[in-house]
């Protein structure tokens, strides 16, 4: 079980999500005084590939508790009705498993803006998703929301509401700390000589993590490759990494210009702000 010493960077992700998720769960007297109880989730929100996922299994690992991560395969069904039954089953199995991190991946496909809806079964599935985070049949003390999402601008209102996904996280790109992290995750148990991760670090601004497992991808097979040709296995080099990277563009700049034109022209509650301040520091 891995826990936030597991996720490199990401501190001020961390901190909301121990602020809104983690302390209220683990010193409720505390958060009672003020008249705040556990309750709500977090929505992250970001490029593909930058972390969501792993951040979410994170918090479960903090708090030492069971870890439900549903996707559209779980929920989604052709037949009439199953697919409400199925998220039912599903926020069931959390109750019984209390307590539970409940992670749902890629929410803005189960919690799409109704107003983009031309079909009623999808309304339906959104109002049963809302009920079921409403707790309206049964209580869901012990149970913690996380969900993640490239889109947040087609998520509907209201799942941002008090008491639902009411604090919206923006998880961007991994930082120079991160991006050391993660390429000495990826680049465990390979042969390999000494190799500067800052440098690489360095070189790969603005890539995200899948990003970067992708450039050790790329200099293992250029390695293997070599390996097959000589019939000599030979260590993977800083100089191996770097070339690698020069294929590879960050993966996260088209998702940037999109989301920049959301934070421009259609952020009136401030939900973007993040994005804004982020680009301003690059």
């Amino acid at each position: 079980m891995i826990t936030f010493a597991d996720v490199g960077g990401m501190e001020d992700v961390k901190e909301q999500i121990r602020l809104k998720i983690i302390h209220p769960f683990q010193h409720p007297e505390l958060y009672a005084a003020y008249g705040k109880r556990a309750g709500g989730g977090v929505l992250l929100y970001g490029a593909p590939g930058c972390g969501k996922t792993h951040i979410a299994r994170a918090t479960a690992g903090e708090l030492g508790s069971s870890f439900l991560w549903i996707g559209l395969e779980d929920v989604l069904s052709m037949v009439f009705a199953e697919s409400e039954q199925n998220l039912h089953e599903l926020f069931e199995q959390a109750r019984r498993s209390a307590p539970c991190v409940v992670f749902f991946d890629e929410v803005d496909a189960l919690g799409a803006r109704r107003s983009d809806l031309r079909t009623s079964p999808g309304r339906q599935l959104i109002n049963q998703f809302l009920a079921e985070l409403d707790g309206v049949a049964t209580e869901n003390e012990g149970i913690l929301f996380l969900a993640a999402t490239n889109a947040p601008w087609h998520v509907d209102d209201a799942f941002r509401r008090p008491g639902r996904f009411d604090r919206v996280v923006f998880v961007p790109p991994p930082d120079r700390d991160a991006r050391r992290e993660v390429l000495r995750i990826h680049l465990e148990g390979r042969l390999q000589e000494e190799i500067d991760l800052t440098r690489l670090a360095d070189r790969t601004k603005e890539y995200s993590g899948a990003d970067l497992q992708s450039i050790v991808d790329v200099a293992v097979e250029a390695k293997l490759a070599s390996a097959m040709r000589d019939g000599v296995p030979r260590p993977l080099t800083t100089d191996d990494l770097l070339a690698a990277a020069r294929k590879r563009k960050p993966t996260t700049a088209e998702w940037f210009q999109t989301a920049r034109n959301y934070a421009l022209h259609a952020n009136q509650a401030g939900s973007y702000d993040a994005v804004l301040e982020y680009l301003g520091r690059r």
